[in-house]
């Protein structure tokens, strides 16, 4: 596909998509369009296994078009608006593949709503990240009020919001919302290498820990186990766990084939 606002780059099973919409990278309603259009593409596409999400530019991505959003003056219009994102938020962070986003650069409201959509984030150290929906009359509403006080807390999710003020890698690396803090020259080499290593991993393996892990978060605990041990039950026929066994015993890299 040809993108106007991001591009889409496939090699050795990691997809990078990079959001290239000069100069702030912001989630106009054609981004959006073309971000459902890749993940779409994604969730279908058997030789992607591992996706890589990162900016290009200054920031990874400035949030919302506030030129668009100053034409949002009902509440239908609003409610539209929101569960589109929240749609869009929600096919990346349910994709059967490991998302990793690369935040190369300032991070802020629906930018960091979409961060957090993916299963981890690496970020530049000295990047600012934040929420500041509230400065402008308004909350977050592509699914941050939910998401980060599931990352982070309720306490601490609140802080950030009602503040709106924005806070620093090293602060959020502290506070849990980012797996690692890097360097601007070391971001998508470890980000890259991170990618690669979930991608020669079992596909069905892969698949299954992301379906247990978004289960327990949707559901009490006693269901979140009762589905990992079906989930287990169903690995343990799977001829990739006899070939992971098999090669644990022969002291050897395991060979796992396409699934």
């Amino acid at each position: 596909m040809t993108f106007l606002t991001l591009t889409l780059t496939l090699d050795h099973h990691v997809a990078t998509v990079a959001l290239n919409s000069p100069p702030a990278n912001v989630l106009s309603r054609v981004a959006l369009f073309e971000l459902n259009q890749a993940f779409g593409d994604l969730e279908t596409n058997r030789a992607a296994r591992a996706v890589l999400l990162t900016g290009t530019g200054r920031f990874f991505c400035a949030g919302a078009d506030i030129k668009e959003l100053a034409l949002v003056n009902s509440a239908r219009q609003g409610i539209v608006l929101a569960q589109e994102g929240q749609a869009l938020l929600n096919r990346i962070e349910r994709l059967d593949i490991p998302v990793v986003a690369a935040l190369n650069g300032t991070c802020l409201g629906g930018g960091l709503e979409l961060a957090m959509a993916c299963h981890m984030r690496l970020a530049v150290a000295g990047i600012m990240l934040g929420l500041p929906e509230t400065k402008l009359g308004l909350i977050p509403g592509f699914g941050g009020t939910q998401r980060l006080a599931r990352i982070i807390g309720p306490a601490r999710a609140a802080e950030l919001i009602l503040s709106g003020e924005t806070m620093s890698a090293e602060q959020a690396f502290a506070w849990g919302l980012v797996n690692r803090v890097v360097s601007e020259s070391q971001l998508m080499t470890d980000a890259r290498a991170l990618t690669v290593s979930f991608a020669n991993k079992s596909r069905p393996a892969i698949q299954a820990a992301l379906r247990a892990i978004r289960s327990g978060l949707d559901s009490p605990m006693a269901e979140g186990l009762s589905r990992e041990a079906e989930l287990f039950g169903e690995l343990c026929e799977s001829p990739e766990k006899k070939e992971g066994i098999q090669a644990f015993l022969e002291k050897r890299q395991p060979r796992f084939v396409e699934s």
